[in-house]
């Protein structure tokens, strides 16, 4: 999906006029990248929302999984 914006900010928040909900998702109350995500910018993590972008950098979201346990057989 292209998505215009000179920051990630501005990248998630034309996500989420797309798909209502996905930012919260993403992140925080406090603006910062929920702690089992990871954003990538050209193979490059990114740790805050200000990070600059070009026109044709790619952007990866990266959800962690966790929880759950093993049951023995």
């Amino acid at each position: 999906m292209n998505v215009a914006g000179s920051s990630l900010e501005e990248v998630l928040s034309a996500l989420d006029s797309c798909y209502p909900g996905f930012r919260f998702r993403v992140i925080t109350e406090q603006d910062t990248i929920r702690k089992h995500i990871r954003i990538f910018v050209n193979e490059e993590q990114a740790l805050d929302l200000s990070a600059a972008l070009r026109r044709d950098d790619e952007i990866h979201i990266i959800c962690a999984l966790s929880g759950g346990r093993m049951r023995p057989r």
